[in-house]
């Protein structure tokens, strides 16, 4: 595997995670998430879940485990996260680092091959998620409503330098008809 690779995700959403299903879910035969908190569920600066998401959590609990896992060192403002969602979480994960992936798939008693790894940022939760041998998918970042503008540097760089070398990141929106047609030609 070519380290480009390593930055190409499994599936791209193109929106935000509220928009995986478990349809979607149910396709590639995921049965555990690992979700990236900042950005990808929430918000940078919130506190807490959104009415919305938590009732996606609740949709989604029933086809799949999940667990939070964050580079974010807040203590209490992840776990805050996580008792709005009633999950169980990983702070300061270090990701691209595999260790912290690898113990919450260790926790969700589930082989890494069968979890996708769920963030909004290529050089942490798609890298770390494809050196561990993750499903890795693609979200775009869940954005503030009070903010008019939202402007995400870090993310729009690695999307630029991303396909600058050459991976292709966009408009792949759900690889459902590619998957959908590998599987048919197995038959």
């Amino acid at each position: 595997m070519s380290w480009l690779s390593y930055l190409q995700p499994n599936l791209i959403l193109g929106g935000p995670i509220l928009g995986l299903t478990p349809e979607i879910l149910q396709n590639y035969q995921i049965r555990g998430l690992v979700l990236d908190v900042d950005e990808t569920l929430v918000p940078l600066r919130s506190k807490e879940a959104s009415a919305e998401l938590r009732e996606w959590v609740e949709q989604i609990r029933q086809v799949v485990s999940l667990w939070l896992v964050s580079n974010n060192l807040s203590e209490s403002r992840i776990r805050s996260i996580a008792n709005s969602l009633d999950l169980p979480y990983i702070l300061a994960a270090s990701k691209p680092s595999r260790r912290k992936l690898k113990q919450a798939a260790a926790a969700m008693n589930l082989p890494v091959e069968q979890v996708a790894m769920v963030g909004d940022r290529l050089f942490t939760d798609v890298l770390a998620g494809n050196r561990l041998g993750m499903f890795t998918i693609l979200v775009e970042p869940m954005v503030d409503p009070s903010v008019t503008a939202p402007s995400y540097p870090t993310r729009d760089f690695e999307v630029w330098l991303t396909q600058a070398l050459g991976v292709s990141i966009s408009a792949q929106q759900q690889n459902l008809n590619k998957h959908d047609e590998s599987r048919e030609s197995e038959i």
